[in-house]
């Protein structure tokens, strides 16, 4: 089985609500959308496209290759289907493997009772085939079986990417609640930021946005930061395109003269902690941070830009009361000193948000983990609308 170079269904998995984001990203690689759903895209190609798609990626989970689906209504169907895949030609005998899946059958009370079938299956065949079999663990570090189960269909997949791609690794100190990696670029590439105009952050915590925006302004994309991922543990794997690629990435780095990334907070602790991180993912010189409250954020004048804003949302009775105050606040500085900007809101307490006390010009919806949430869009003008409309157009008669 020639994977590497064989075409075949590629579904590509995000967090819920991330599709949009990602299918622009995929598109912008030269790779057309086959399907689009909620929580990820699906496409044609082989395992080196696969090697591709794992390294540009920012809003992904992870890049599956699909191996074969089939009818399926009960474990020892699952068992007999899986034994006749030639294993052997996919994982080292003397290699290591995991399973990982999403079942819905009636049969199935765990998905570990899944798994264990699939290892089974995989195993014999290879100690039939080879004399030898691989070791298997919960690991995600070496080659990863990924299976889907529902109902009266079941479909194989080889999981390309094992660790997850949502995180991008350099998140050396998460710091308070911080936000996913994948969520962070999605929300960011769901604004009208240009990248090259200023982008101020906030309440920056762990520097996950900041961070983010100043990875998107240069064009760095995650497989600069991370060293293994689980294509690189299936037979027929070729070091040299994933070498092609890697020097592409580093090729694709883009200085960009000017840019202006703040990322502020009044915790001393979390600005250092916002700068291990910024340092770790290579862009701590494109950040300028500040320690200080957010009214007191020094914001760029008359440049335009984003800025965005992930405050608490207030989980706790006592919190929200506190809340209220700062989500006031933040309508205030937005208003007062943020003219010609676009401000954003990333918020899961909808409620606290009318505390902002303007209104929003777009309303996107995110999830942050089981929290629904809004990234909640205001366009402050540079002057008042009524001014905007009466201004002459460029070159029109004064």
């Amino acid at each position: 089985m020639q994977a590497f170079t064989s075409t075949s269904r590629i579904i590509i998995t995000c967090h819920k609500w991330l599709s949009p984001a990602l299918q622009r990203e995929v598109t912008a690689l030269g790779f057309p959308i086959v399907r689009a759903f909620p929580t990820g895209v699906e496409l044609k190609g082989n395992l080196n496209d696969c090697i591709r798609l794992n390294l540009n990626l920012r809003c992904a989970s992870q890049v599956m290759y699909s191996l074969r689906s089939f009818p399926c209504d009960h474990p020892d169907e699952l068992y007999r289907q899986l034994a006749v895949i030639s294993w052997e030609t996919l994982i080292r005998p003397d290699g290591y493997f995991s399973v990982t899946s999403n079942v819905f059958h009636p049969t199935i009370q765990t998905n570990l009772f899944a798994n264990l079938r699939v290892k089974d299956a995989i195993v014999d065949r290879m100690r039939n085939t080879t004399g030898k079999r691989p070791s298997t663990g919960s690991e995600l570090s070496g080659a990863v079986v990924y299976l889907f189960w529902k109902q009266e269909e079941a479909e194989i997949f080889l999981d390309t990417s094992g660790e997850t791609l949502a995180k991008h690794g350099y998140r050396k100190l998460p710091g308070k609640a911080p936000m996913l990696e994948a969520l962070a670029a999605a929300t960011i590439l769901s604004t009208k930021w240009d990248g090259r105009s200023p982008f101020i952050n906030p309440m920056c915590g762990s520097g996950t946005l900041a961070i983010e925006a100043a990875l998107i302004a240069s064009n760095r994309r995650p497989g600069l930061l991370r060293k293994n991922y689980a294509f690189m543990h299936f037979l027929g794997y070729d070091a040299a395109v994933y070498q092609h690629e890697m020097a592409a990435l580093q090729k694709q780095v883009q200085d960009v003269p000017g840019l202006q990334v703040v990322a502020s907070d009044r915790s001393e602790l979390a600005v250092s902690i916002a700068k291990t991180n910024a340092a770790a993912a290579g862009v701590a010189q494109l950040i300028q941070f500040q320690v200080c409250d957010f009214e007191k954020t020094k914001v760029p004048q008359d440049a335009g830009g984003v800025i965005m804003f992930n405050p608490e949302y207030g989980e706790r009775l006592g919190d929200e009361i506190e809340l209220n105050a700062t989500y006031a606040r933040m309508g205030d500085f937005l208003k007062n000193s943020c003219k010609g900007y676009t401000g954003y809101v990333f918020t899961g307490n909808l409620d606290l948000a009318k505390k902002i006390r303007l209104k929003p010009s777009r309303r996107i919806e995110f999830f942050n983990a089981t929290i629904d949430c809004r990234l909640l869009e205001y366009e402050m003008y540079a002057g008042t609308k009524r001014e905007d409309k009466k201004a002459p157009a460029p070159g029109a008669e004064q």
